[in-house]
């Protein structure tokens, strides 16, 4: 014989209590408003009806489209990261190289001697600037906050941070193939300076707004006054031309190509990359003999004055 326990009053039987299945020992009474699943206040995120579980929202976040800027990059909050972080690198390298009476300088700007052995001169030396003329960093920082967060909004962080060091290594490959190392005062001057980066901005800037729609006016009269500038007696021209020509080409495959075809715009800045590449690699093998340093002579260079890259 055996015995059931008498029914609740009405008749009606126990509920379960519903609990959170990330939280097994959490009850809740607040569903998902996707999957209607139990979730409890540490797993709810808020939705424009209700809440939603965690996991719903990652699932929508892998499924849902990424939203871009209109040339392809990650919409930013409005502050722009990358360029106050370039310019803070550029004023704590300066304070270093005030520390150290210039070696650092002499260890990271372009010697083009020393290029090949030493093969990151040609990033480093545009965060570097003249020591003897204060001038110098105060233009380039200037000129850079004028257009840097423009273009840095339009293009994302990522893609803008690429367009400044293409700029810089293309400004430093200008010095590379257009100094004539049959000169050895030219050949064996220091170069530094942000200005081919710079320049490189400039020209992105000019592609961008061309392809806005926007007034190229204001870029043009900089480009002719700092082209003038350009011509002055120690300044490197050659850096400027050769980190416009890799900005413009870098701000065309940013601006011309498809915003949503991530694998062809990071392979064609890729092309822009194997391009200077190239360019080092003919240079150098039409140099006469004695004109590369390799092995522990580059890290002997000697030291020189430094060729302002200045505005």
């Amino acid at each position: 014989m055996t015995t059931t326990p008498p029914a609740p009053y009405g008749g009606q039987a126990p509920q379960e209590t519903p609990v959170c299945p990330r939280h097994q020992d959490r009850a809740s009474y607040v569903r998902c408003q996707r999957c209607e699943r139990p979730v409890c206040p540490e797993c709810q995120r808020p939705a424009p009806v209700g809440v939603q579980c965690v996991d719903c929202v990652r699932q929508q976040a892998r499924t849902g489209r990424v939203a871009r800027t209109m040339f392809g990059g990650l919409p930013t909050n409005g502050r722009p990261v990358v360029t106050l972080t370039i310019m803070a690198a550029c004023v704590g390298l300066f304070l270093l190289q005030l520390a150290t009476q210039d070696s650092v300088t002499r260890h990271l700007d372009f010697y083009p001697p020393a290029a090949i052995a030493e093969p990151y001169r040609f990033v480093t030396s545009a965060f570097l600037h003249s020591t003897s003329f204060l001038l110098h960093i105060v233009f380039n920082l200037y000129a850079l906050y004028m257009v840097g967060p423009y273009l840095e909004s339009l293009l994302g962080r990522a893609q803008f941070a690429l367009l400044y060091l293409l700029s810089a290594a293309g400004g430093s490959v200008g010095v590379y193939v257009l100094t004539d190392p049959s000169d050895p005062v030219a050949w064996g001057t220091q170069a530094v300076g942000a200005s081919g980066a710079v320049f490189g901005l400039f020209g992105a800037f000019l592609v961008v707004n061309r392809k806005l729609g926007r007034d190229v006016a204001g870029i043009l009269g900089v480009l002719l006054v700092n082209a003038v500038i350009s011509a002055l007696p120690g300044i490197a021209w050659q850096a400027h031309l050769g980190g416009f020509v890799t900005g413009v080409a870098t701000a065309l495959v940013l601006a011309y190509l498809p915003r949503g075809s991530a694998p062809a715009r990071w392979g064609a800045l890729g092309a822009v990359a194997l391009v200077l590449l190239a360019a080092v690699a003919v240079r150098t093998s039409t140099l006469p003999p004695g004109a590369e340093l390799t092995g522990s002579d580059a890290a002997a260079t000697a030291p020189g004055p430094a060729s302002s890259g200045g505005l």
